[in-house]
């Protein structure tokens, strides 16, 4: 762990405290979102807008588990930040801020979900989605100094990017299909070809501007697996368009990661 030379100032007192305590908001307001302690889970909650069955979009259940290994992630983050040698550090008085507001957001999203605000859930999921994407370019303009601050503070940041620009695109699937509203008249197997289209290229867009980060791949293509998993299971919302779609967009997001990662290396 690399010490940073200078003057810590008030000002990254303050900010460190900031992300601590909104790591630990988050991480209370998790507990609604799960139901384990109080308030309702996610696929329960809105009537059940968000299930895993509920669009032609929506990721199967497990694949929600990977919110476990994000907020492991951002507690792990929100103790290093806040060590006295990181301190200073000048990626994290860059991005601490925007990453603080990430969790505060998240924790935003899942009381409108609890509140039964389905269409408030997505402009605060679209307001997360653009403040990661904030820490993304933060992030990828330097390099980490250690491979702890890789994993910890890159490694969990762009783990929640991948996954939210996938929930994003479910989280407005589901605002459409509560209202039993269709766009255009194109049927809920057509969007849904479109939206996992675009989320295709958003991953290319990805892979080039974060030249090759495996970790956002890794998360985009877990919830691209998922939507298709979940369009062939029979007690679930089947459509094999959508499947098809989805298990596509996730081999382009993969190869696009691994051709651009390959171009970096060799340069």
């Amino acid at each position: 762990m690399t010490p940073h030379v200078g003057t810590t100032s008030p000002t990254d007192s303050i900010r460190t405290t900031v992300v601590a305590l909104s790591a630990v908001v988050a991480v209370l307001c998790s507990f609604l979102g799960s139901g384990a302690v109080a308030g309702t889970p996610i696929s329960e909650a809105a009537g059940g807008a968000l299930s895993a069955d509920a669009t032609a979009v929506a990721p199967g259940g497990a694949a929600f588990s990977i919110w476990t290994l994000i907020y492991v992630g951002l507690i792990a983050l929100a103790v290093w930040q806040a060590l006295p040698q990181q301190r200073a550090n000048p990626r994290q008085r860059q991005s601490g801020w925007w990453i603080a507001a990430s969790m505060l957001l998240n924790a935003a999203w899942i009381l409108a979900v609890q509140f039964d605000l389905i269409w408030l859930s997505v402009v605060v999921i679209a307001a997360l989605l653009g403040v990661l994407a904030r820490v993304f370019v933060l992030l990828t303009a330097t390099r980490p100094e250690s491979r702890l601050e890789a994993v910890v503070v890159d490694g969990t940041m762009f783990v929640y990017l991948g996954w939210v620009a996938v929930a994003t695109v479910a989280n407005i699937a589901a605002a459409l299909q509560a209202d039993r509203l269709d766009p255009l008249g194109l049927g809920a197997d057509t969007w849904a070809v479109v939206v996992l289209a675009l989320v295709a290229v958003v991953s290319v867009f990805l892979a080039v501007v974060g030249r090759g980060r495996l970790a956002v791949t890794a998360a985009v293509v877990w919830g691209l697996l998922w939507i298709a998993l979940a369009r062939i299971d029979s007690d679930g919302w089947q459509s094999t368009p959508a499947a098809v779609a989805a298990a596509v967009a996730a081999v382009v997001a993969a190869v696009s990661a691994v051709v651009v990662r390959t171009a970096v290396s060799s340069a």
